[in-house]
């Protein structure tokens, strides 16, 4: 079964995705909790294809499907959409799960343009063992970890600027309060920094031993370890020196830029990188 196969499966995960992004945002703008309602069971839905999407593939190629630029990237809107759906049901912070579903969406997006061919059987023989599926996937969950710390950060900011303008209303209320937006952005990062950190150090074991090429100096390699040395920045401000507030999210949110171009951009520079992690 290909890809082209179960592209029904595809398209129809980005249409109700596209559903529930507008539910949200009608429900932001107008405070229309009959919306939000229909947007979450949307998602939910959303959340179903993707993981029947996310089978079929495993069930085709014998092995969980990150190997290549579509696999990896549809794993990382899955993870987001996961995430979002579990802060949802235990912390129920209101617009989170819009703000998070927004990147989901364009990540998805973006995803309809990424080549969809099978990796060839070579670089299936290269990547397809323990080591470097672990690797791939603490770092995919580690970006979406770093992408919920994003979203909390934004909304951190927007939140402050509301109140510096005095834009009270219920809006505003929605959002929480500003120091459980601050430490819901620190946890997120607090779990994202140790997957990031054992998925270099098991990235780094394995092409130590598979890649006849391995460089400290290729381009994916640093820039993984700019993101860990900028999210360890970010901790050590809030834990060691107590610095919070504005300029705490703001470094938040430069820290997210870094992971994008480490996703989107750093795998065209790489030597030995065929995938986006």
């Amino acid at each position: 079964m290909t890809v082209a196969n179960v592209k029904w499966i595809y398209d129809l995960t980005i249409i109700l995705y596209a559903l529930s992004v507008l539910g949200y945002f009608i429900d932001f703008l107008q405070n229309n909790r009959k919306a939000n309602q229909l947007a979450f069971w949307l998602l939910s839905i959303v959340w179903g294809l993707q993981t029947i999407f996310l089978v079929i593939q495993v069930i085709k190629i014998g092995g969980f499907p990150i190997l290549t630029p579509f696999e990896g990237l549809f794993f990382y809107a899955w993870v987001i959409v996961t995430l979002s759906l579990l802060i949802n049901w235990f912390f129920r912070v209101d617009f989170f799960v819009f703000f998070a579903n927004v990147l989901g969406f364009i990540i998805m997006a973006i995803n309809l343009f990424a080549a969809k061919g099978e990796a060839s059987f070579v670089l299936k023989e290269q990547l397809m063992s323990e080591l470097s599926i672990i690797h791939i996937t603490m770092a995919f969950i580690s970006y979406g970890a770093f992408s919920l710390a994003f979203i909390f950060s934004i909304m951190y900011l927007i939140q402050y600027q509301m109140l510096k303008e005095k834009k009270w209303g219920k809006r505003l209320q929605r959002f929480g309060n500003l120091s459980y937006l601050e430490k819901m952005a620190y946890l997120c990062s607090m779990v994202g920094v140790p997957l990031l950190l054992l998925s270099l150090i098991l990235g780094v074991v394995w092409a130590s031993i598979k890649v006849a090429d391995f460089s400290w100096l290729d381009a994916k390699v640093i820039i993984s370890f700019i993101v860990l040395l900028a999210y360890s920045t970010y901790l050590y401000q809030k834990v060691g020196r107590g610095i919070e507030g504005k300029s705490l999210a703001l470094w938040n949110v430069g820290a997210f830029l870094i992971v994008l171009i480490n996703v989107f951009l750093s795998g065209t520079l790489s030597d030995f990188h065929f995938w986006y992690v």
